[in-house]
């Protein structure tokens, strides 16, 4: 599955996909497309920091 990593840790953490682009700064729309396919190196990591920060907030 791509992405694998990435849609089980939002889901583990009852996120939804605004939230992380919100952190990220893109639309939802952008941040549903990037899940489409697999993500950069980059983009993941930056995903992934994202997650953790709302993780902090909430």
């Amino acid at each position: 599955m791509i992405n694998e990593e990435v849609k089980k840790m939002m889901k583990e953490k009852g996120l939804f996909q605004w939230q992380v682009a919100e952190t990220l700064g893109i639309s939802e729309w952008q941040f549903s497309r990037y899940l489409r396919y697999e993500l950069t190196s980059n983009k993941k990591r930056a995903v992934i920091e994202a997650i953790k920060k709302i993780e902090v907030k909430q």
